[in-house]
């Protein structure tokens, strides 16, 4: 039970920084707009009304918006997976190629990830680097993100995997298998 608590604990951070990412995406959305409208406006008066700044910032929230969102992705089963070979196993076959996967292939990746992003995100920050654009935004905070990104998924994975190895050694299915409401409009 003291497991499932911490996972419990770990799949309410994902989710609340799921939902702040969410916001992140209009933000993007209205950037992008603004951007095109500027570049389009400006156009017609004769006045640059955009910047390489704002362009950036795009990509920025976009980058956000993947790196912070992989963890919450994860926690709601969102990911790609290949059903053909999962959907016809049992609930424990099911249970097992999670725990496998999880312990086998995501994790050691997540470590992986945050060792070898460290020194070249720990030089960014040494340097400040900046984008190489004229008036172009600090690159060093965003690749901050991916440690930031990789942790938390790492932290997910723990928890996915400490609910597989209850769900298993109880004999029921957990809440991956159980079948999904359809979406919205669908």
């Amino acid at each position: 039970m003291k497991w499932l608590r911490v996972a419990a604990g770990l799949d309410r951070l994902s989710d609340g920084i799921g939902r702040a990412t969410a916001w992140l995406s209009l933000l993007m959305v209205l950037v992008g707009a603004f951007n095109a409208i500027a570049r389009y406006l400006g156009r017609y008066i004769g006045v640059q009304l955009s910047s390489n700044a704002y362009l950036e910032l795009q990509w920025y929230l976009f980058s956000l918006i993947f790196l912070l969102g992989a963890a919450h992705t994860l926690r709601h089963d969102a990911h790609v997976r290949v059903d053909v070979f999962f959907a016809k196993l049992t609930d424990r076959g099911r249970a097992w190629t999670n725990i496998i996967g999880t312990s086998v292939l995501l994790i050691p990746f997540c470590i992986f990830m945050l060792i070898v992003s460290w020194p070249s995100i720990r030089n960014s920050w040494a340097i400040r680097e900046v984008s190489s654009d004229p008036g172009g935004l600090p690159r060093y905070p965003l690749k901050a993100v991916i440690l930031v990104c990789f942790a938390l998924l790492l932290l997910q994975a723990v928890a996915e995997l400490i609910r597989e190895i209850t769900a298993l050694r109880r004999g029921t299915p957990t809440a991956h298998d159980r079948p999904h409401p359809p979406a919205e409009g669908v």
